[in-house]
């Protein structure tokens, strides 16, 4: 009889407790629907766990996200400043990015967007630890890429083809030169290892990191040395009229632009390239002894941050 009292007494009060837990998450639920989605002014796309550390280190972003689909939580703050890893290369990035975008949690009306990752870059247009902001988002892999012993009229072996549509994007030049003006004073970090690594090159690759416009060219093939990285420029040349002079290299940048055209996005979209090495060995090094060092990796995922985050809070300042 002690016992059946007990238990009474006990399953009473296991009942009373998931009730109130019960209606206390109905209320945080209606308290979240009454405040609508949340509104994000700036959100900031990283690809892997080491361009995301610096903002989660050096800014408060207590508001954590889960969007199904998506390759990461996104890190948020009350300023609308959030921040995501869509993960590596153009699959991820374009799942991630579809999944966020559609999620309902979130207000994308007023948003602006920014890449904020390393990549590789061309010597003759910029060197370690240097920010590029891009004007145009170059597909690498798409047309035909043929071997030029078994297509020798084909200059590289590439044949255009636009098909698909999402060859190439003109990102909102207005908004690139702002970036480039609002973050050119900047100081960027330089390290003795990148030093040592540019004194094998000549003219611009041997300069100081600096902020700068060029364009991207993106690809899940990993690709290196003097001729492939001409005919990346022979693709860019051919995909934007000859306007565009590709400087970063990277794996999803394209996906990205892609994703944000079809959602309506693309005129707020922000592309930012720190460089972590070069696409080509210098005079005398061999393409595996390239391949085997990322020289500048340190100081682009440091300089990734600085750049972005000033131009991330001029936007949440000014808009």
């Amino acid at each position: 009889m002690i016992f059946s009292s007990y238990f009474k007494r006990f399953s009473i009060a296991a009942l009373s407790l998931t009730l109130f837990l019960l209606a206390l998450l109905t209320t945080l639920s209606q308290v979240h629907a009454a405040q609508g989605p949340f509104a994000v002014k700036v959100l900031v796309i990283t690809m892997f766990s080491s361009e995301t550390q610096p903002w989660l280190a050096h800014e408060s972003l207590p508001l954590d996200y889960k969007s199904t689909g998506a390759y990461s939580d996104m890190h948020c703050n009350s300023n609308g400043l959030c921040v995501t890893t869509i993960g590596e290369d153009k699959v991820n990035a374009a799942a991630s990015m579809m999944a966020i975008l559609r999620d309902p949690q979130f207000s994308f009306q007023n948003s602006y967007f920014m890449t904020a990752g390393i990549g590789g870059a061309s010597p003759s247009t910029t060197t370690l630890g240097s920010a590029a902001w891009a004007r145009w988002v170059v597909d690498w892999d798409q047309g035909h890429h043929l071997l030029t012993t078994t297509a020798p009229g084909v200059p590289y072996g590439y044949m255009l083809d636009t098909r698909a549509g999402t060859g190439v994007f003109h990102l909102n030049e207005t908004l690139t030169n702002l970036a480039v003006s609002v973050t050119s004073h900047l100081s960027l970090q330089d390290s003795a290892q990148a030093a040592t690594a540019r004194q094998k090159y000549t003219g611009q690759a041997n300069q100081h990191p600096s902020v700068l416009a060029c364009d991207t060219i993106a690809g899940d093939d990993y690709w290196a040395g003097q001729q492939l990285s001409d005919e990346a420029q022979y693709i860019t040349g051919k995909l934007t009229n000859n306007q565009g002079k590709y400087c970063t290299t990277e794996q999803e940048d394209s996906a990205v632009a892609a994703v944000l055209q079809r959602t309506g996005h693309l005129d707020h979209y922000l592309n930012l390239r720190t460089v972590s090495n070069f696409d080509q060995p210098a005079a005398g090094q061999s393409v595996q002894a390239l391949l085997a060092t990322f020289p500048g990796s340190s100081i682009a995922i440091s300089n990734a941050y600085l750049v972005g985050s000033t131009m991330a809070h001029y936007l949440i300042t000014h808009n």
